[in-house]
């Protein structure tokens, strides 16, 4: 696309498409935002229900084009290197239309203006797991539930393109070497401007050895389409369906072709609530038990992408903190740092927690 949409050319197009959809006098009240560019609204409209997905393309960069080399992308940025999808409306209209074929319960699209950047969703309602098993939902069923949806979802086939609206296609990359590189880079990058932690260059010369340790190991493992953001605060308990469609999905238009130990990492290893050692278990053996994989060959691989995705969070919310002034990731990082130190007890992780205890044992000792 050549040019963006201006601000009122997006009002103009919002107004249509809220008419389009029946919504064009409805109520909107905006919901609380996260760390992303995206916002949303809930809109009202007597006793119909939608949320309003707000994603102009000006807030981010570029997605990464497929085929892009590593020199091309680094130049490109953030997006390109760390395979995002830049938030963009047609990457989560795609990805939506592509798990409700699996029979899953993303948001049914209601109507869509990508070039505008906005989406018209349906309404899933806010019974997110964050919010119910505080007020008492079972943990463990619920748990299991969202691992048997990880089952379905890794078991499928890996498209190399989704169709998108319009017929356009969606591309599903590889989360490849660097965005490994990119994403585990930022614990040494960002860390030391969050923590009591001094990288020098002896240090990163060290951590450049180990990282690429680890990302050898990940990139041995086989692949599955990923999901990405599978977490408490993105699943919805939905009791009045059936089966795996009692997880609504939420914030998934990033997914890749990655492994499921991601997933699962970011399942297991919340960074913004605890989950019980029974939950964590049950979740484990409830997807073993649907997939028929091997515990072991599992665990060394949820050992591996765990370790790189908490220092990728671990960096993130030190960015967060030190770079965008979102103080409050910080009192997120103690249970980021006991992620990280359970994941380093594996034994193929052995070099890695030799490197975070020389440049952040007080963080590993508080945590263990």
């Amino acid at each position: 696309m050549s040019t963006h949409p201006t601000n009122d050319s997006r009002d103009q197009a919002l107004a249509r498409l809220l008419a389009e959809t029946g919504f064009d006098r409805a109520e909107r009240y905006p919901l609380a935002g996260d760390a992303s560019t995206r916002r949303y609204e809930r809109l009202v409209q007597g006793e119909r229900r939608a949320m309003l997905m707000d994603a102009p393309f000006s807030a981010e960069s570029a997605p990464c084009p497929p085929g892009a080399t590593v020199a091309e992308r680094r130049l490109m940025g953030w997006n390109a290197t760390s395979r995002l999808a830049a938030s963009r409306v047609e990457a989560f209209v795609a990805v939506a239309q592509h798990l409700e074929s699996l029979g899953l319960s993303p948001p049914k699209i209601l109507g869509a203006d990508c070039e505008a950047g906005f989406a018209i969703l349906e309404d899933l309602g806010d019974s997110l797991y964050a919010n119910v098993i505080p007020q008492g939902a079972d943990e463990i069923a619920l748990y299991e539930e969202a691992a048997r949806v990880l089952a379905h979802v890794h078991s499928a086939p890996i498209p190399n393109r989704i169709e998108g609206p319009g017929g356009a296609n969606w591309p599903i990359l590889d989360y490849d070497a660097l965005a490994l590189e990119v994403n585990a880079d930022l614990f040494v990058e960002w860390l030391p401007r969050a923590a009591d932690v001094h990288i020098d260059d002896k240090a990163r010369a060290r951590w450049e050895q180990v990282r690429d340790s680890l990302i050898v190991k990940a990139l041995g493992f086989p692949r599955a389409f990923t999901i990405r953001d599978y977490h408490a605060e993105n699943l919805l308990w939905l009791p009045e369906r059936d089966g795996v469609r009692r997880v609504g999905l939420l914030d998934f238009q990033d997914a890749v072709r990655g492994w499921r130990a991601w997933d699962f990492a970011m399942l297991l290893h919340d960074a913004r609530r605890d989950v019980s050692y029974p939950a964590h278990e049950a979740a484990i053996r409830a997807y073993l038990d649907a997939c028929g994989a091997s515990e072991a060959e599992f665990q060394r691989e949820l050992a591996v992408l765990g370790a790189i995705n908490a220092m990728r969070i671990l960096g993130i919310f030190s960015r967060l903190a030190g770079r965008d002034g979102k103080q409050r990731y910080l009192a997120f990082m103690p249970r980021e740092w006991g992620h990280l130190s359970r994941t380093l007890e594996h034994p193929a992780l052995e070099d890695a927690r030799d490197f975070v205890q020389s440049v952040a044992a007080p963080y590993l000792e508080r945590a263990a």
